[in-house]
């Protein structure tokens, strides 16, 4: 699953985004992956690992909502079938 999030642009500077992925390991385990930054420059990168699906899909959707509360809007998702569409 992967969302990509993006705050409005304006003329200052380029805008915000945030990225939330997450993927299974080889283990059963899986993997959150969140990466933040703005446009054009260098962005950070956090890891956290789950042991089941349930709480790794708990924790995306409780990181996706953050940020929509933030003001980043959902440009780009994949993989979320209609039970987890935002």
């Amino acid at each position: 699953m992967r969302i990509y999030m993006q705050t409005q642009a304006d003329l200052a500077e380029s805008p915000r985004f945030y990225q939330l992925s997450l993927q299974q390991d080889l283990l059963g385990g899986w993997t959150l992956y969140r990466e933040w930054g703005q446009q054009g420059s260098r962005s950070s990168l956090k890891r956290e690992v789950y042991l089941d699906h349930d709480s790794a899909i708990s924790a995306f959707e409780k990181a996706r909502d953050q940020q929509v509360k933030r003001g980043f809007r959902i440009v780009f998702s994949q993989g979320l079938d209609n039970s987890h569409a935002y």
